[in-house]
């Protein structure tokens, strides 16, 4: 009998042998489960790196990258098993040239700019990750900082009209009725003025071509002349003067893009906002309307409590 046990024993050897086998397929499946994250962008710059790098130590066990877009194939040349994130439009003009490709996540795009470019027809394997905070959070957090607030006025061109229908389904269940005004000629004041003098508060849409850098004076001393407020477009007019908004940052794009490489691109969303999000305020603008001093965090999280209630 001790014979017999020597004999079919594994010797230190094999043991050694078996135990190596079985790490190395440990590895190998390790490294099965790795995906190859590419980024990509019309420009190299220490921003983009950044953003590469933070994502990259999110996600240890993936092989994340950044390229320009001249560097790279047409998109059906690359490997079917990358996971492709676009930093920019040029990256997204890029992608729209080839049919076939990698699952593709668009990383901060506006409504308007997806309109224009793809006119409502979303191509297969994109995922559009919104950029312009939604509509219903901005009506949201008018009804919370002007409870008193019932018309809601709009400014729209040609560009974004088609967004109130939608703004107007949003508001009804918030008691708050719409008030538009089209405002084709940035030049010509007399349809802010007359919107001033139907609406409680305006409602800012981001549309670039309205809310820029030359509409900045005037809209913003229009509104406050008559005691208007301004909610959004964005977190930059806040800095400007318009009361508020809500936004995300890019700790919160980088907390949603890891959410979503966590999961098999055939379970990404067409479409998507940002789940975590961010309250900007300008105190001397609340001051100026007589308005409490709010605390953005709170708001922040009172907003985001709504939304996660059915």
């Amino acid at each position: 009998m001790p014979n017999h046990l020597a004999t079919n024993a594994p010797t230190w050897g094999r043991w050694l042998a078996i135990l190596c086998l079985s790490i190395g397929g440990m590895s190998g499946s390790l490294a099965a489960r790795a995906a190859d994250i590419l980024l990509t962008g019309a420009e190299d710059n220490p921003g983009v790196r950044a953003f590469a790098q933070t994502l990259s130590e999110l996600r240890p066990r993936d092989h994340v990258r950044f390229q320009t877009v001249a560097s790279l194939p047409l998109p059906g040349k690359l490997p079917e098993n990358t996971r492709l994130v676009l930093l920019d439009l040029p990256s997204l003009d890029w992608r729209l040239q080839d049919a076939q490709g990698p699952a593709t996540l668009v990383l901060g795009i506006s409504r308007l700019q997806a309109r224009q470019r793809l006119n409502n027809k979303l191509p297969p394997r994109l995922s559009l990750l919104w950029s312009d905070p939604p509509l219903e959070r901005q009506l949201r957090l008018t009804r919370t900082l002007l409870p008193q607030a019932k018309r809601v006025g709009v400014l729209y061109d040609h560009h974004s009209e088609f967004l109130l229908a939608e703004l107007r389904q949003a508001a009804h269940p918030l008691g708050l009725e719409v008030v538009t005004q089209r405002w084709d000629n940035i030049h010509d004041s007399q349809p802010l003025q007359a919107l001033l003098k139907s609406s409680d508060v305006l409602l800012g849409l981001d549309d670039p071509d309205l809310y820029n850098p030359q509409t900045a004076k005037n809209l913003l001393l229009s509104s406050y002349s008559r005691q208007v407020a301004l909610i959004g477009p964005n977190a930059g007019f806040v800095k400007a003067g318009s009361l508020a908004s809500t936004y995300s940052d890019q700790t919160d794009w980088l907390v949603m893009l890891d959410e979503l490489l966590e999961r098999s691109p055939s379970s990404w969303p067409r479409t998507l906002y940002p789940p975590r999000f961010k309250v900007a305020s300008n105190p001397q603008v609340a001051r100026s309307l007589d308005i409490e001093p709010m605390d953005d965090g709170a708001v922040a999280i009172l907003l985001a409590e709504g939304e996660r209630r059915p």
